[in-house]
């Protein structure tokens, strides 16, 4: 991983999250880009030019918040953008080449109830782009050691598609336990692993529940990990739980990262 993507909001995280950023990208030796989205809604009659207040305040919002963290060795640029966020952080992606995005699961100080905010949900279920680490909240970076991947189909057309777990078990040569969960929609051939993936995995187990979610609820504790591994589809991990942007805690959290890998098709 070369480059890395660190959308950031408001909220009471966001320093946590940069300095947990940092030490990622120190370890894979990548370039961060740290974003702040701005929107202006003009209003009738006004004379002041607020995209140029916006954009400054937010350049020198980033600036301080990259100034109150331990950047170490690692290359960061900061640019406040105006937009909407997903088509903005999608253009970014394919202007930097960017290998992943690391999302903090509220960018806003938002109720304690939410897992994922507002905008965190939509850059995850609504984006076209490279892989997705969601952090959770003060969450301190250390070396991968055990990743557990849960999926129904294990059918790959997309290429490059597992570069970010191969970049970890490159990395910090962890173990990685694929779970295949057979549900309602089981197709046959599902559950023909390819020879890329056979050889990153270390374990292969299956399991029959009503969706993959549940499959990871019940074989979490078996596996321990300390990553867990999805992938964003149509109708993948969160088929319920992403039918809205905002995801609620009693509906799913995790105390561990979670790598949400593009669509595998």
């Amino acid at each position: 991983m070369k480059n890395i993507l660190v959308p950031v909001g408001t909220s009471k995280n966001t320093l946590s999250h940069l300095q947990y950023a940092v030490d990622f990208a120190e370890a894979f030796g990548a370039k961060l880009y740290v974003v702040q989205v701005y929107k202006v809604f003009s209003k009738a009659g006004t004379m002041i030019n607020l995209d140029h207040i916006v954009e400054r305040e937010s350049k020198e919002y980033l600036d301080d918040l990259i100034s109150n963290i331990d950047t170490k060795n690692v290359e960061v640029v900061a640019k406040a953008l105006k937009g909407k966020i997903v088509d903005t952080i999608e253009l970014v992606c394919k202007i930097a080449n960017i290998d992943l995005i690391l999302i903090q699961p509220r960018t806003n100080s938002v109720k304690d109830e939410v897992f994922l905010g507002e905008t965190s949900g939509k850059i995850i279920k609504q984006m076209n782009g490279p892989a997705s680490l969601i952090v959770p909240e003060g969450h301190v970076f250390s070396p991968t050691k055990n990743i557990l991947m849960a999926m129904k189909s294990a059918i790959i057309k997309k290429e490059n598609v597992l570069n970010p777990l191969a970049s970890f078990k490159e990395k910090f040569k962890c173990k990685i336990d694929l779970l295949l969960v057979k549900t309602p929609f089981h197709n046959e051939g599902d559950f023909d692993v390819n020879d890329e993936l056979r050889a990153m995995v270390d374990d292969i187990s299956t399991t029959e529940n009503a969706t993959t979610f549940q499959g990871v609820l019940l074989h979490y504790e078996s596996h321990k990990p300390d990553m867990l591994c999805v992938v964003r589809r149509k109708r993948g991990f969160f088929i319920k739980k992403w039918e809205k942007n905002i995801i609620l805690k009693k509906d799913f959290s995790s105390t561990i990262p979670v790598l949400v890998l593009s669509g595998l098709k």
